[in-house]
């Protein structure tokens, strides 16, 4: 029997979603800045600047940035891990990879970049003193995989980050849903010609676990002291976890 899983609001095969997912970001890609810019009018700017500041990090500090796709956050880190530090951006698309790491390049920054499953990191335990995600665990298939991966890679002492789109306050619901579901294909259509990828990112978001939920899973996960901070009425919401 195949196991399944949620692929927005459809149900298919875990299988599938892996290559449904990858579909959807081959597609937004060359894109997907622009309309980050647009869908947030900005604010993803500011959610990823305070994430940056709640990382902590400091020269010499080893940092591995998951699902880091166009590399906003790697790039703030390694500038401040400096050339004692070690920075990974790490995707598990290969066309957003290839964004990241060219957008990497062009600041003179010599970031390693590598194309991997974040439920089975290549990396050794106990390494990382930070380890980040921004709005890419919504996407990935065994959340609890992903986030026990986080937490073996990680230091005794290390952080780690989870920036993702979470639950509004109930008064913005019903326009948040008006914009979701209308505005954002439209906007997808018309600047980066996908309609449907835009869809798909309003019904994951819907399909995420809300702020209370995740913060239990990060600690039946084994992180300690498990926080979130809500961004925007909880448009976005940063949950953060030491490991012990």
């Amino acid at each position: 029997m195949t196991n399944t899983t949620h692929f927005g609001y459809q149900t298919v095969d875990e299988q599938d979603k892996v290559h449904k997912v990858a579909e959807v970001f081959h597609s937004v890609a060359a894109k997907y800045d622009v309309m980050n810019d647009l869908m947030s009018g900005g604010l993803h700017r500011l959610w990823k600047a305070f994430t940056i500041a709640q990382a902590g990090i400091r020269p010499g500090f080893k940092v591995l940035d998951i699902a880091g796709g166009t590399g906003d956050l790697a790039k703030a880190f390694a500038r401040k891990a400096g050339p004692s530090g070690e920075v990974w951006l790490t995707d598990i698309n290969e066309s957003m990879l290839r964004v990241g790491r060219d957008r990497l390049l062009n600041n003179g920054l010599g970031t390693p970049t590598l194309l991997c499953d974040a439920e089975k990191l290549p990396f050794q335990d106990n390494y990382f003193d930070r380890v980040s995600v921004a709005f890419g665990l919504r996407n990935m298939t065994h959340k609890d995989a992903a986030l026990a991966e986080m937490r073996r890679v990680l230091k005794p002492g290390g952080k780690l980050l989870v920036l993702e789109f979470s639950k509004v306050t109930p008064v913005l619901q019903k326009p948040y849903d008006v914009y979701s579901f209308s505005v954002l294909p439209w906007l997808g259509q018309r600047i980066a010609g996908d309609a449907d990828s835009y869809r798909y990112l309003a019904e994951s978001i819907r399909m995420h676990p809300d702020q209370e939920t995740l913060k239990t899973m990060m600690q039946d996960a084994g992180f300690g002291r498990v926080d979130y901070f809500n961004l925007t009425a909880g448009v976005a919401a940063l949950h953060t976890g030491i490991k012990f």
